[in-house]
């Protein structure tokens, strides 16, 4: 039934309806890309673009479309071991770039737990700063750093697209955007207000600092979680 293209709307509508996801809508139009469940504005990259997508785990397809599509240079960040091991076992284009460095609110380090799912299920791939949603006893310490630091240690002076896929840390990272005053253009974020220690009340916030910046949102997922923000 997935593949119907009733199914992802109908879907969304009943967990809205049902109080499990925020009703949220585009509040400006642009013409759209799309990779994996991402979607994002390609008119606002090319061969200058600085990516930053935090979040690796074994999954980089999103980065290396951007790569061959744009031309744009994608630095990934990850500071899981599983993450460095398997990017370091795979052939990637110079214009993707890993470094093993958390992003959080603010510089230090950041304590991050395995990720247990609903039934049980240690992940072997996943890390949460979402105590709730780990295993308390099982955890990472790694050195975290905000948006603003890792630029100033990149060298760059923009970031044209944020993208975090982080497992619950989106929220400390996005508060961190407002004391770092340089604003990425597009920020695509998937949120984890289905984790038991998070709530849709701590999403609908986060949206609404955003658009207190200056933020507004461009394109949701069929799932509701992933939202696309734009600077305007």
């Amino acid at each position: 039934m997935k593949r119907q293209p009733w199914f992802w709307p109908v879907k969304l509508f009943l967990k809205r309806v049902g109080g499990r996801e925020l009703w949220l809508s585009p509040e400006v139009e642009y013409a759209l890309g799309k990779s994996d469940s991402w979607k994002y504005i390609p008119g606002f990259l090319d061969e200058g673009s600085v990516v930053y997508s935090l979040g690796v785990g074994d999954l980089i397809d999103f980065d290396l479309d951007l790569i061959e599509r744009h031309g744009a240079t994608v630095h990934a960040f990850d500071p899981t071991p599983f993450a460095g091991e398997w990017v370091a076992g795979q052939a990637l284009p110079g214009r993707f770039v890993f470094h093993p460095w958390a992003a959080s609110a603010a510089d230090g380090t950041l304590r991050l737990y395995r990720r247990v799912s609903t039934k049980g299920k240690r992940s072997q791939v996943m890390w949460t700063a979402d105590r709730d949603a780990g295993d308390p006893a099982d955890f990472i310490d790694v050195p975290a750093y905000t948006v603003a630091t890792m630029m100033d240690r990149l060298g760059h002076d923009r970031v044209d697209l944020l993208k975090l896929d982080v497992e619950g840390a989106e929220y400390g990272i996005l508060e961190g955007l407002a004391h770092g005053g340089r604003l990425p253009r597009q920020v695509l974020v998937e949120y984890h207000h289905r984790f038991p220690g998070i709530g849709k009340r701590r999403t609908a916030e986060s949206i609404a600092a955003l658009r207190g910046l200056g933020y507004r949102i461009f394109a949701i997922s069929e799932t509701g979680r992933e939202v696309g923000f734009v600077l305007e």
